[in-house]
C-alpha cells in the first residue's frame, strides 16, 4: 500500500512555498495600493456607456479598442441580437469619450450610436465584501457542525471539520495569493466574477474534503483495530480515482475556456482553475494528514519514519 499520510511534512512544506509568496505579494500590495490586490471598477465605481451597432459584434473585438486605450479593465457585453453592446469602464471625461468613438466608428462605421452613458457607483463596496468574509467564517461553522453531526459515530467528530475547514482556507490563501501575484504582474484587477469564483473554489473543495472523510468513516468501522493511518491510506487509494476523474473533466474544459474562451472571462476561469487544483491537492496532501497529524500527535509524521504502513 502507498503510504501517502506518512511523508505529509513534505506536503505541508509545498503549501508553505506556494502560500507565502502570495501573502508577501498580498503585503505588497496593501503598501503600494492600499488592498491585496488591484480592484476594478466593479470596487471602485466607473461608467456604463450602451452603444448600438447596424450588425452583431463581438465583446472582444470592441473591448480591444478600449484596451489600446489604455483601459485595460473594461468590461464589455452585448445583448440581445448582439448589435447593442454595454461598455463598463473607469470614468473618462469628454475627449476621452470622444476619441474612443472616433476609433470605434473608425471600425464599425459611422452608423454607431450611443444609447446611453452614465455614471456609475461601484457594484461592489467595502460593506458587500465585508459580508463575503463573515459568509466564509458562517460557512466554517456550518460545515464543521455538519462534519461533527454526520461524522457522530466515529471517534473525535470535531477533528474531520476542522480539518475540511483548514483545508478551505489553504484554497482560499492559494488562489488569493496567486491571484495577487499575478495582480502585481500582469496588472489583473478584482471584480464581482472574483467572489463568485471564490465561492465556486470553496464549495468544490469542501465537497472533495467531505467525499474523502466520509471513506475514512466508512473504513473505519470496516477495520476495527488497524492503525489509523493504515485506514486512511486505504480510503485515499479508495476514493482517488474518483477525485481525479471528476476534477480532470472540470480543468481540461477550463483549460480549453483559458486557451478559447476570450479575454473577458479570462480571469474568472483562471481563478476556477488555480482553486480547482488546490482543493484537489489539498482534499489529499493537507486536510487528510491534519486529520492524521492530530489522531496521532504528530504534526510533520517524523514518528511513522521507517515504519510500516500496511
Amino acid at each position: 500500500m502507498f503510504r501517502i499520510v506518512e511523508h505529509r511534512r513534505w506536503y505541508f512544506l509545498l503549501s508553505l512555498l506556494i502560500i507565502v509568496p502570495g501573502l508577501i505579494a498580498m503585503i505588497y500590495s496593501t503598501a503600494t495600493v492600499g488592498r491585496p490586490f488591484k480592484v476594478a471598477i466593479d470596487f471602485t465605481g466607473g461608467a456604463i456607456w450602451e452603444l448600438s451597432f447596424d450588425q452583431p459584434i463581438l465583446p472582444t473585438d470592441l473591448r480591444e479598442i478600449f484596451v489600446n486605450a489604455g483601459l485595460t479593465d473594461t468590461d464589455v457585453t452585448t445583448v440581445g441580437d448582439g448589435k447593442t453592446a454595454q461598455v463598463r469602464l473607469k470614468p473618462i471625461d469628454e475627449d476621452q469619450k470622444v476619441a474612443l468613438m472616433a476609433a470605434i466608428k473608425a471600425k464599425y462605421g459611422a452608423n454607431v450610436s450611443e444609447v446611453q452613458f452614465a455614471l456609475v457607483g461601484p457594484a461592489i463596496g467595502s460593506e458587500v465584501t465585508q459580508a463575503a468574509i463573515l459568509a466564509v467564517f458562517a460557512a466554517s461553522i456550518a460545515i464543521t457542525i455538519f462534519l461533527v453531526i454526520a461524522f457522530r459515530k466515529v471517534p473525535h467528530p470535531v477533528r474531520y471539520g476542522v480539518s475540511a475547514v483548514i483545508g478551505m482556507v489553504h484554497d482560499i490563501l492559494v488562489t488569493l495569493g496567486i491571484f495577487s501575484v499575478l495582480s502585481i504582474l500582469l496588472g489583473w484587477e478584482a471584480d464581482a466574477l472574483l467572489l463568485t469564483a471564490l465561492l465556486t473554489v470553496i464549495s468544490f473543495s469542501v465537497q472533495d474534503k467531505i467525499v474523502v472523510f466520509d471513506r475514512i468513516r466508512e473504513n473505519t468501522a470496516k477495520y476495527r483495530g488497524e492503525l489509523f493511518r493504515v485506514i486512511v491510506n486505504r480510503s485515499l487509494l479508495e476514493t482517488l480515482h474518483r477525485s481525479l476523474a471528476t476534477q480532470l473533466n472540470a480543468l481540461f474544459i477550463m483549460a480549453a475556456l483559458l486557451i478559447f474562451g476570450g479575454a473577458t472571462i479570462r480571469q474568472f476561469i483562471a481563478v476556477m482553475f488555480i482553486g480547482l487544483i488546490s482543493g484537489t491537492y489539498s482534499s489529499i496532501f493537507n486536510a487528510v494528514p491534519i486529520l492524521v497529524s492530530w489522531e496521532e500527535r504528530d504534526l510533520l509524521g517524523t514518528k511513522n519514519v521507517g515504519a510500516t504502513s500496511a
